[in-house]
């Protein structure tokens, strides 16, 4: 071989690269290529100046010119990183720079694979986070297939829903206290299963326009409603109800599962995707209609035609149609009878209100899309009147109201819902005993047939009502109601709401704040002064209302407030000054309108509260007439808060359900949750009933009186005559009484209170007459063979406030003629100016001429009471004075609640 060909001995020193690199030669760059691989003879030759070390020549490495200088040009771009990457390179092929060698260059052999790179390998920085597109893709991928693979499983998986199998009640049984059953109701539910060619046309496009005009089209889903729906859960609200007919149909028609989760909307979805699919959409209209639920216990078209208007189905017109269709969105709401046990806003006046527009509106949607002429639609003006809302005899007489009451209860303290209840399968134990309830019933059913005579007098007594309530001081139970003559007959419960204003029963709560907080200091100081039932206020009718600085009360208008009381009569005159118990005795309006506004109204209102009348059924305490009853509180809730001054200041909410119990087991128990707070203390609960004790004695209310009993109570007789109350306890029972006369029909319009001026054959009626006998005679059978309990003796309270020397209980009252112009429209009847008689021996049983006539009032009314906070009543209609507040009457003086 020629010598030229033979490899020259490696270099000892190293290139200026391998300076550079701190390498030791050229074993640390580019392998050498032999020499004469250019086919050049200079390749063999040495340079004297060559730039490797020791003189040597650096071996080019290139195969040609062109090779070298692209080599060239990306050496000098490269510089030392290129440089590693050759020491890597070398170090890949073993050499000094591998491994096995001094240098640092990437490991030898392939780089595993990850199945997810992720973070990025090769990547540094913010780089390694950024996923790549084939990472993107893939994911997305996986999350659509993996989506469309459930809604397979799930399609799969659910059937088509039967009609058949919906709304299949069960019984729910209430139980009396002692454990005897009262009645069974819920199964007795009203269903018949028709089909489409017995559905009216009417109604098909009534509920089309009203709630889903695309359902002749669409799929059966609503995608926006559906995203609602658990948009709306996401933020832990109540789940929405399907968006479509289809949707709705199937929420009715699973009755196995009506959990409110997540998991029941998506198999809501799923069932409503293939119902649409593959149910024609006749049936799925006729299923819908068949399964709904309208009010009434009636599931199901058939069942609701009968259950509101007493006619099958396909004899409906458009305008019941419509109607019909207006309950669908929930009877609570739209039934014009109302649902006060259950809501307090579902007034009979309020649901006619939204059942007229939401029919009205139906009608008009029916014109628009062209299911109903306008002519024919024209000839609708009025909303239908539906008959009687209750058709179970079992229901009749007090039960009905007894179950209302119960179930409002359920409904608003425990985790069972209306639709629950309504599916029934409960056992309900109440509150009520038997035994009570009868005798109140009987009560008031001896004064009605003996006193109440629409035939004879029917400008006067026709309308009359009365409304009852029995509560344990000790629980809080309520032991017997009176909600009206029969339940399938008057259906809403004078017990629970009323509207009608409760007068002098008033007044012991603005003694109890007087006693509890005291009156203020007229300097402004924040110090109060706790009065004693001594203390002196003045009894002069037609007194100027004072604030408790002193300076003169005005209303909005500047006129003064001048207090009457009734028949215009003023007490102990010269001085007119009467103490607090004895105001209290004869009712004397002016003497507590003061001590209300120096005691500050806002701290009678807080000790009406805590006593336990709710906020809304309390009038505005801007006014001086809150003090003497402009409120209007239910039965049960006077009851209940009598009850709280009967055991020593302890309040315990009213209640009507002890347990409720299902299949599963015991679901409901009130002594679980059971609770007393302290309203007042023990020397201000027991000297308001020492008070009161006074009135039954020997004052207005002498008619209550019971054999051997201690008794406590208070009457009260409102503005116009238009209702009468009398509220009373023993240290086991306290029961309220209330009479007004209320046109209750509930298509009425103008549903106004009505005067009571010669009712009965009697001149007037006050708390003193009507109200205090039915108390009475309830009361001896509802304590009879209890043991005779006495009230604790109070203990001293309080300074006697005003400090002048106490007037005479005996010092007769002197009628003070009016010099302004009478203050009612209608002319009082002739009245004694001496008090009521001090025993009622001297009264017949039912003369009530002998007791203390009641005075008036000037209007301000609330909305009333409840069940243990279950129900408010609906607002007065009969409220007077300026706005409803009892504010100037244009005379200059105002009229005032008495006893």
């Amino acid at each position: 071989m020629s010598e030229h060909r033979r490899k020259p001995p490696q270099q000892q020193g190293g290139g200026r690269a391998a300076a550079r690199r701190g390498q030791p030669g050229p074993a640390a760059g580019r392998r050498a290529t032999p020499r004469g691989a250019t086919g050049s003879p200079s390749d063999s030759y040495e340079s004297p100046s060559g730039s490797g070390g020791s003189g040597g020549e650096e071996e080019r490495p290139y195969g040609g010119r062109a090779e070298a200088r692209r080599a060239a040009q990306r050496s000098s771009g490269g510089g030392r990183r290129r440089g590693a990457e050759a020491a890597g390179s070398e170090g890949r092929r073993g050499g000094p720079g591998g491994p096995n060698g001094p240098g640092r260059g990437r490991p030898s052999g392939p780089v595993k694979k990850r199945f997810i790179d992720y973070p990025r390998a090769g990547r540094s920085g913010g780089a390694r986070w950024v996923p790549s597109w084939r990472l993107v893709s893939g994911l997305f991928i996986g999350f659509v297939g993996s989506l469309v693979a459930v809604a397979g499983i799930g399609y799969a998986m659910v059937s088509v829903p039967d009609v058949a199998h919906t709304a299949e009640a069960q019984n729910n049984v209430y139980y009396w206290a002692d454990g005897t059953q009262m009645v069974a109701t819920g199964g007795e539910t009203n269903r018949q299963i028709i089909n489409y060619s017995q559905i009216p046309a009417a109604m098909r496009y009534a509920v089309i326009s009203q709630e889903n005009k695309t359902f002749e089209t669409d799929s059966g889903v609503d995608p926006k409603g559906i995203a609602r729906a658990f948009l709306n859960m996401a933020r832990g609200g109540q789940t929405q109800g399907g968006s479509t007919i289809t949707q709705q149909y199937v929420k009715n028609a699973m009755l196995d599962d009506q959990s409110q989760t997540i998991s029941r909307k998506f198999k809501e979805i799923f069932v409503s995707i293939k119902v649409g699919a593959t149910v024609k959409k006749e049936k799925i209209m006729e299923g819908y209609l068949n399964s709904a639920y309208y009010g009434r216990g009636a599931y199901g078209l058939q069942a609701a035609a009968r259950a509101y208007f007493d006619k099958d189905a396909i004899r409906l017109d458009e305008s019941q149609c419509a109607f019909l269709a207006a309950m669908l969105k929930g009877a609570t709401y739209y039934d014009p009878a109302g649902s006060t046990a259950l809501d307090s806003t579902a007034t009979a006046e309020a649901n006619t209100k939204r059942a007229t527009a939401q029919w009205s509106d139906t009608l008009d949607k029916e014109v628009k899309y062209g299911h109903l002429s306008a002519a024919k639609r024209a000839t609708f003006k009025e909303l239908p009147k539906p008959q009687n809302p209750r058709s179970n005899t079992r229901l009749s007489g007090q039960i009905g109201y007894l179950v209302d009451l119960a179930k409002g209860y359920v409904v608003h303290n425990t985790k069972i819902t209306e639709n629950q209840l309504q599916q029934g399968g409960y056992s309900i134990h109440t509150t009520f005993d038997k035994s009570k309830v009868n005798a109140l019933e009987a009560a008031v059913k001896e004064v009605r047939s003996k006193k109440i005579n629409p035939k004879v007098r029917p400008d006067t007594d026709k309308f009359v009502q009365f409304g009852g309530a029995s509560v344990d001081p000790a629980t809080g139970a309520i032991k017997a109601i009176y909600g009206g003559e029969d339940a399938t007959k008057h259906f809403t419960n004078n017990a629970d709401q009323t509207g009608a204003q409760v007068g002098s029963t008033f007044k012991p709560f603005v003694l109890a704040a007087a006693m509890q907080w005291g009156v203020k200091d007229p300097s402004g100081s924040s110090e109060r002064k706790i009065a004693s039932p001594k203390s002196l206020y003045s009894g002069k009718n037609k007194l100027k209302i004072k604030q408790y600085d002193h300076s003169v009360w005005t209303d909005k208008d500047g006129k003064e407030w001048l207090q009457t009381n009734d028949g215009n009569e003023s007490y102990n005159p010269p001085s007119y000054k009467i103490d607090l118990r004895e105001a209290m005795r004869e009712s004397v309006n002016s003497a507590y309108v003061q001590l209300g506004m120096d005691v500050g109204l806002d701290k009678v209102e807080e000790a009406a509260l805590n006593a336990g009348i709710l906020k809304t059924s309390l009038a505005s305490s801007a006014f001086p007439s809150f003090s003497i009853g402009t409120s209007d509180p239910s039965a049960i809730r006077m009851a209940g808060a009598y009850a709280t001054f009967a055991d020593s200041g302890q309040q315990r909410e009213p209640y009507s359900v002890e347990k409720i119990s299902s299949k599963d087991g015991v679901v409901f128990e009130h002594s679980k949750i059971a609770k007393a707070k302290e309203a007042f203390s023990p020397e201000v609960a027991d000297n308001v009933t020492d008070v009161l004790k006074t009135v039954v004695d020997k004052g207005t209310g002498t008619a209550a009186r019971l054999t051997g009993r201690q008794v406590a109570g208070k009457t009260g007789t409102t503005d116009g005559n238009k209702s009468a109350w009398f509220v009373g306890y023993t240290p086991q029972l306290s029961t309220s009484i209330g009479m007004y006369r209320l046109d209750d029909d509930a298509s009425s319009k103008n549903r106004t209170f009505l005067e009571m001026y010669g009712t009965g054959g009697e001149k007037k009626i006050h708390g003193a007459s009507f109200p205090a006998q039915i108390w009475h005679d309830y009361m001896e059978t509802a304590l009879k063979g209890q043991k005779v309990e006495n009230f604790p003796t109070p203990q001293p309270i309080g300074e006697v406030l005003n400090n002048t020397p106490s007037p005479s209980a005996t010092q007769s009252a002197t009628s003070t003629p009016s010099s302004s112009p009478t203050p009612s429209d209608t002319p009082s009847p002739t009245l004694s100016n001496s008090p009521s008689p001090t025993t009622s021996e001297s009264c017949g049983k039912f003369d009530w001429t002998c007791g203390n006539n009641g005075g008036t009032d000037a209007g301000g009314t609330g909305n009333g009471g409840t069940d243990g906070g279950v129900t408010t009543s609906p607002t007065a209609t009969d409220t007077a004075g300026n706005g409803g507040n009892g504010n100037g009457n244009g005379g200059g003086f105002i009229r005032g609640q008495t006893g």
